[in-house]
């Protein structure tokens, strides 16, 4: 199909400029190798055309026709410095044989990096009256990028890139990066020699495969294959690794169980192992090809991109949702604020999920494929239609973006730090390199929080549910769960909010904590929270560090609301326990006054968890113990605002049949 492309284009030469008894030519020998140098063309034979056309112009020198076949030939092997050399001798035998031929060097020169050159021969082929409306807007829409180019070559963003160095780029083309959210572990793509095929020539006798790395003691480790079941005789590429490093979603082609040419796969990790990949399914894959996931700090939307009917172009970037049942939504194309015409690829996703990476060559650019960053937005007007959820996308700038192909950039949690592959930097094939990111290319800052979960008895890490809840507006902000061997979890969260963290798992106590990422002194630096979990049995006590009340008030703030409606769940979900809210004070004030006092916030307590479901109040009591059971000194603010607490205490298990 590639080859068939390219014959009407040399062919369309051809026919534009004379017909074979109408050459520009009159020497019988130079039409003759010209003649065949097209019969050896046709049978894709580029060796021997070239051989034909070589004697056809030592034949004659001013054969046009034999230049154009020689510059198409080239552009197909993709040789732009023999393409511009050739067309530039056509010109100079006869500057007005055919206005193309200048849109055709001029478009050589784009995709080298030579603009001055390129913008120059766009605008003589647009002076020129008889030129095709498809090339007057080709050049148009490409005189536009040279005019770009310029300009951003005259005004660079920072740019240093770093190689990685040897523990991860080796002899092998790296590609891909993917790193989590604690910079902790990075996975790559890397093209490797098949065994079995290692003295066949040919690119078939390579194959993708993941490689790993940990940071130890602030240094990469030597990265080693993922191996089975990920890794297969197959290629695995294009992959994503969720923030907490526990899943990773990639690429596949032509599986057995595969929907179309290219699918996505996910598989989880299991401590330190991962498990089979499988394919996601439909919608999301269907009988296109799917390609090059980006998954959500939160897990809850997969970006990728397909050629799948309904888009913009010839690869779009979409999105899937993930429902309330864990299935993966329909897709929902990114639309013209994001996709064009031609390609979008592969996108990332910030882990402040509001910012945008991918690679695009219908946007204006350097050339080839730039890299663009777009933020989310939501836009409402008069008539409460939403019309846009992505800002116009904005161009990285040179020297990130050149003349070649950028492709795969991701950015680290801080938004400092870039990496991506490149092999413009090195004589070694593709990379993996580092940068810093200048500011007006980052993201929303971030943190995360980070810990494991285990059993408070036996130091048992635990699998268990977790929930971080936006204070201020008590909606979830992320669901997930600790790791099932190693107990550990890992969320990423916008700065400048109060959070309240709920951990629960069956046949334990409700966990929960606050924390607040505003105003931090390095808001760079993680919130680190381990949770042990009290298994379920009479007299363990838990404290509610999410209830809130009024100053010396027991009236019930709204920040407590998202607490207290985990507590009715917690209590439907272990029908066979008995509780008491237990409610205490420091010692300010009278002790009469803070019997009152926690006597009544218990009650509150108590009152908002019975309201709407009145069967809670046989399993339910309260009682004030105003400062009789400090757990702190109550000498300092700190060990008094400890003091002021509600506590969920089990006074009874029923064992229900």
């Amino acid at each position: 199909m590639i080859r068939k492309k390219y014959i009407i284009v040399a062919f369309l030469f051809i026919s534009l400029f004379a017909t074979a008894q109408e050459y520009t030519s009159k020497s019988k020998k130079a039409i003759k190798h010209f003649n065949n140098a097209i019969i050896y063309y046709n049978s894709k034979n580029d060796l021997q055309a070239i051989e034909e056309i070589n004697l056809a112009l030592k034949a004659d020198s001013e054969f046009i026709e034999a230049y154009l076949l020689l510059s198409n030939i080239y552009n197909e092997k993709k040789d732009y410095e023999k393409e511009i050399e050739a067309y530039n001798n056509a010109i100079r035998i006869n500057p007005d044989y055919s206005p193309n031929t200048y849109y055709y060097i001029a478009n050589a020169e784009l995709l080298t990096g030579r603009y001055h050159d390129a913008e120059a021969h766009f605008k003589t082929c647009l002076s020129y009256d008889n030129i095709s409306e498809k090339i007057t807007r080709w050049s148009e829409e490409n005189l536009v990028k040279c005019e770009f180019a310029i300009n951003a070559i005259d005004n660079p963003v920072p740019f240093n890139p770093k190689n990685l160095g040897a523990n991860i780029n080796t002899e092998y083309d790296e590609y891909w990066p993917s790193l989590t959210a604690d910079e902790q572990t990075l996975i790559i793509t890397v093209l490797i020699p098949k065994k079995q095929q290692i003295n066949i020539a040919g690119p078939w006798n390579f194959q993708e495969d993941f490689f790993i790395s940990h940071k130890i003691d602030g240094q990469w480790s030597k990265v080693v294959n993922i191996g089975p079941p990920v890794n297969t005789q197959q290629n695995e590429g294009a992959q994503t690794i969720s923030a907490d490093g526990q899943y990773c979603f990639f690429s596949a082609c032509d599986r057995t169980d595969g929907f179309g040419r290219c699918d996505i796969y996910m598989s989880e990790k299991t401590g330190d192992e991962w498990s089979k990949p499988v394919n996601i399914g439909k919608p999301v894959n269907s009988a296109a090809w799917e390609s090059q996931p980006s998954i959500s700090s939160d897990g809850k939307t997969l970006y990728f991109v397909s050629n799948c009917s309904g888009g913009k172009g010839k690869m779009d970037i979409w999105k899937s949702m993930l429902n309330e049942e864990g299935k993966w939504g329909e897709p929902v194309n990114l639309g013209d604020s994001i996709n064009t015409s031609k390609n979008e690829m592969s996108p990332f996703i910030h882990t402040d999920n509001k910012t945008l990476y991918f690679a695009s060559d219908g946007l204006i650019g350097m050339g080839g494929c730039d890299l663009f960053v777009s933020r989310k937005i939501l836009a409402y007007p008069s008539d409460s239609l939403k019309i846009s959820e992505w800002q116009t996308p904005v161009n990285l700038g040179y020297p990130i973006n050149t003349y070649k192909d950028e492709i795969g950039l991701i950015v680290n949690a801080r938004g400092n730090l870039a990496m991506f592959s490149s092999d413009r930097l090195s004589k070694q094939g593709k990379d993996i390199y580092e940068f810093d990111l200048y500011e007006q290319a980052r993201p929303v800052k971030v943190n995360y929080v980070k810990g494991k979960v285990f059993d408070a008895d036996t130091k048992k890490r635990l699998k268990a549910k977790f929930e971080l809840i936006d204070l201020e507006t008590a909606k979830l902000v992320v669901e997930s769960h600790s790791n099932s061997i190693n107990g550990e979890y890992l969320v990423c969260l916008p700065i400048d909010k109060n959070y309240a963290l709920n951990v629960s798992k069956k046949g334990y106590l409700f966990y929960s904590e606050n924390f607040s990422l505003k105003n931090l002194d390095d808001p760079s630096r993680p919130y680190l929270m381990d949770v042990p979990l009290l298994p379920i049995k009479v007299g363990e006590k838990v404290v509610l560090k999410n209830i809130f009340f009024e100053t010396d008030s027991y009236e019930l703030k709204l920040e407590s609301k998202a607490e207290l409606e985990k507590l009715i769940y917690y209590m439907k979900e272990n029908p066979g326990i008995k509780v008491e809210i237990s409610g205490h004070t420091d010692n300010v004030g009278s002790k009469e006054h803070n019997k009152r006092l926690s006597h009544n916030r218990a009650k509150s307590v108590f009152e908002y968890l019975t309201q709407d479901f009145p069967s809670l109040t046989e399993r339910l009591t309260y009682k004030g113990y105003d400062y009789s059971e400090p757990i702190a000194t109550n000498d300092t603010e700190e060990g008094r605002a400890k003091n002021r607490r509600t506590e969920f205490k089990i006074i009874g298990i029923t064992i229900k049949n």
